[in-house]
């Protein structure tokens, strides 16, 4: 007993937890929204249909019985009659029912759109898209909870509430039907006792559904996690056709198409074998609801036939009864119909659970990183404090207790071999990364640019590549144009307005010289350049930094470099060696 009642405890604990965190997941809209308004409103209009599709029902029960006691009568004025009758109920169901489906559909879109932009909003705020790779998780793929599990939970959601609220009235009102209709039946208790049993098909339904559902969760339960496994399986194949998309050249030219193919084929085959275990259980789960479905039709005439052939009820009551049975069989039964559709929507549930506990572990390395950084008390400096550098998962630092200091208008260029940090210092001089200790302190109020090697270009015109993150048109085209020609690029002047994937046309050094068309553009007092002139030849490479010292002199540069060149273009140069960061001089 004790072991029984600890599992039904865990049950509820589980749908609890499951309703609360449904709850939890809708009630930033419904009660905190801007839209809630419009949204309790459109709820309200969809819960008003669903109630008029159910009286609708109602209406077409008490139908059959007078449409089927007038064809065993032979009244065919009745007949005619009702016949006009059902056509009026059938144009009222179905306008009902069309404008149940569009009101359902809006809501859906307007509740889709806010979570959407919302879930977008956490993704990039507090850099959290950047430190979600450095955290160590194993909650996959926010993209595709953005676009697939927020679509699927709202869906779900309101289709199940609703699809819910539904049966729950038509439980309420058929039953009622049903137990008036079923009159009384005497079990026999032998030596001549008997019990009588009043709404007695009501309570054979109720056991009916009651065993339907509870075979129906024994054999669906793994499809729970099934689906929540498939959703990251699809999302991991998805992301490894659009990385193969976004490196076709570089996989073109090292002949790579058969490491690639393996390595799908191998995504692919977690797909399709959990979808088969999918399909294994949906059939199961399927061959046992068919079933029901198709017993749950006769098992109303048999218990009612004895009172038909006793001449208790006529043709009619007893269709009108069959109808009430099959009404209060399918409310009941909602957990049957819908138990693939609850395990999907559990699974969702889950996952968007753990995209908001991600969002929470990201923010919290978000203030780690800023908890680094604060205003420089020398005019003009950048103050390296006690600074310490460290990787993800690794004990032991990259640099041991660095205290430096760079001064405006003398610029530094960092070197040291691959791996030693250079990079690093530069994320958390941008204050993006997390494994810091020490200060960085940098000059209030000045604007801070840093240049990775591979600049980020998006997706449109060149005008917005060119603006980033600046809005493409809220610079003049005679300005892009003059840092086009500036940087060497005075070929695509002309190509302002053309839509394209520039990071595949373009070469790397082209791309980088864009970054450096942004540079001239925002005009930062400090520059935190990563390799950003590594494509580039010495020649163009010298003439960029020459533009930067004629048109933004007051522009000091911080640079990581791996070769000697851009040495002519900074005053001191600092280098990484074992654990630590010193002068060359």
């Amino acid at each position: 007993m004790g072991k029984a009642t600890d599992g039904q405890n865990r049950k509820l604990a589980s749908w609890k937890h499951l309703l609360g965190a449904a709850w939890r997941l809708a009630k930033p809209y419904w009660l905190n929204s801007e839209e809630k308004g419009i949204a309790w409103g459109m709820l309200a209009v969809v819960v008003s249909l669903a109630l008029a599709s159910v009286y609708l029902l109602v209406q077409f029960n008490t139908w059959n019985q007078q449409f089927y006691d007038a064809v065993q009568k032979l009244d065919l004025d009745a007949f005619w009659k009702l016949i006009r009758k059902f056509c009026g109920l059938a144009a009222a169901y179905i306008l009902v029912r069309i404008f149940l489906s569009y009101f359902t559909n809006v809501l859906e879109t307007r509740w889709r759109r806010w979570m959407t932009h919302r879930y977008i909003g956490n993704w990039l705020d507090d850099k959290s898209h950047y430190l979600w790779q450095l955290a160590e998780t194993t909650t996959d793929n926010p993209d595709q909870r953005i676009a697939e599990d927020i679509r699927e939970y709202v869906e779900r959601t309101l289709d199940l509430s609703v699809g819910l609220l539904d049966k729950a009235v038509t439980l309420v009102s058929f039953v009622t039907i049903l137990w008036t209709l079923s009159g009384t039946l005497n079990v026999p208790l032998g030596g001549g006792r008997s019990v009588a049993v009043a709404g007695y098909m009501a309570w054979l339904c109720l056991l009916y559904a009651f065993f339907g559902t509870w075979i129906s969760h024994a054999i669906g339960r793994p499809l729970i996690g099934l689906n929540y496994r498939q959703q990251r399986y699809e999302a991991d194949f998805r992301f490894g056709l659009a990385r193969l998309r976004e490196n076709g050249e570089s996989v073109a030219l090292s002949d790579g198409e058969a490491v690639e193919k393996k390595e799908l084929g191998s995504l692919f085959v977690d797909v399709y074998l959990n979808a088969r275990a999918i399909i294994r259980k949906t059939l199961h789960l399927d061959i046992f609801r068919v079933g029901y479905d198709q017993a749950a039709v006769v098992f109303p005439y048999l218990l009612a036939a004895p009172r038909y052939f006793a001449k208790q009820i006529t043709l009619g009551t007893l269709f009108q009864v069959a109808d009430a049975f099959g009404q209060v069989n399918d409310a009941l039964s909602w957990a049957v119909a819908n138990y693939d559709g609850l395990a999907f929507w559990r699974s969702v549930i889950e996952r968007l659970e753990d995209f908001d506990a991600e969002i929470e572990r990201t923010k919290a390395m978000r203030r780690a990183a800023l908890a680094v950084l604060g205003p420089s008390p020398a005019e003009g400096k950048v103050l390296l404090d006690a600074l310490s550098l460290s990787l993800p998962g690794r004990e032991e630092p990259l640099t041991q207790a660095a205290t430096l200091e760079f001064a405006a208008g003398r610029s530094v260029l960092v070197s040291g071999p691959s791996g030693s940090g250079k990079s690093t210092l530069l994320r958390a001089l941008g204050g993006i990364w997390p494994f810091t200790r020490g200060r960085i302190l940098l000059p209030a109020g000045e604007k801070v640019l840093v240049l990775p090697q591979k600049p980020y270009l998006p997706l449109g015109s060149l005008r917005t590549v060119v603006s980033y993150p600046s809005a493409a048109g809220d610079i003049p085209d005679a300005t892009l144009v003059e840092v086009l020609e500036l940087c060497h690029l005075a070929h695509l002047k002309g190509c302002l307005d053309e839509v394209a994937h520039w990071s595949l046309i373009l070469s790397v050094g082209e791309q980088q010289r864009l970054a450096w068309a942004r540079v001239f553009l925002q005009a930062p007092r400090w520059l935190f350049l990563d390799e950003a002139t590594s494509a580039l030849d010495e020649e163009t490479q010298s003439a960029i930094y020459r533009a930067l010292a004629e048109r933004l002199p007051a522009t000091t540069m911080i640079s990581v470099a791996h070769t000697q060149q851009p040495r002519a273009h900074h005053q001191a140069v600092w280098r990484f060696g074992t654990n630590d960061l010193r002068p060359m001089d």
